[in-house]
């Protein structure tokens, strides 16, 4: 049960990261595609893997310049907690995880993916542009998390926590921020 929940959070993160990407790398790396992908089977899977193969490489390449990442993360505010209950359905069902009810696992999966994507985009209108070295950290974590989520979920979930962890301090953070900035100008 454990190593189920840590898989779950591990994929759930990678969506808080990317959209596409961890949808593709699920559908590349399991023979029957996109079948256990809830909304997802339903798509032909040739026009799946072309839209899912386009919008990656606009999130690998397109991240890297300003204009892409506003475009990116406005659209993956939205989208993120879509993804991440699909992914967390998803990993429940792939690895025939007994864990129920399965709407209530989405939620939860999908919330994380909210909150980890909220902290990105607050740091990436504090700062402006997040920089190079950052957004390619962010492509090569989401990348793992997908690939731990299946293969060493203990090691997903740990980083997914961690993650987690860090999202809840940057909230502090920006509180102590925010409540500075108030008292200094009043």
């Amino acid at each position: 049960m454990i190593i189920g929940i840590l898989a779950v959070l591990s994929a759930s993160a990678a969506a808080g990261m990317r959209i596409a990407l961890p949808l593709l790398i699920i559908g590349l790396l399991h023979g029957d595609l996109w079948s256990q992908v809830p909304l997802l089977s339903k798509i032909p899977p040739p026009v799946l893997l072309g839209i899912l193969t386009s919008w990656s490489l606009f999130e690998l390449l397109g991240s890297k310049k300003l204009l892409g990442q506003r475009v990116l993360q406005l659209i993956e505010l939205v989208f993120s907690p879509l993804v991440g209950g699909l992914l967390a359905i998803t990993v429940v069902k792939i690895g025939n995880l007994e864990m129920e009810p399965l709407w209530l696992i989405g939620i939860i999966g999908g919330l994380l993916a909210l909150v980890l994507k909220l902290v990105q985009v607050g740091w990436f209108f504090r700062r402006g542009k997040l920089p190079f070295w950052l957004v390619c950290l962010q492509d090569a974590i989401c990348i793992i998390l997908v690939l731990f989520a299946f293969k060493a979920p203990e090691n997903g979930g740990l980083i997914a926590l961690i993650l987690l962890w860090l999202a809840i301090r940057s909230s502090t953070a920006w509180r102590h921020w925010h409540d500075g900035s108030h008292k200094s100008s009043s």
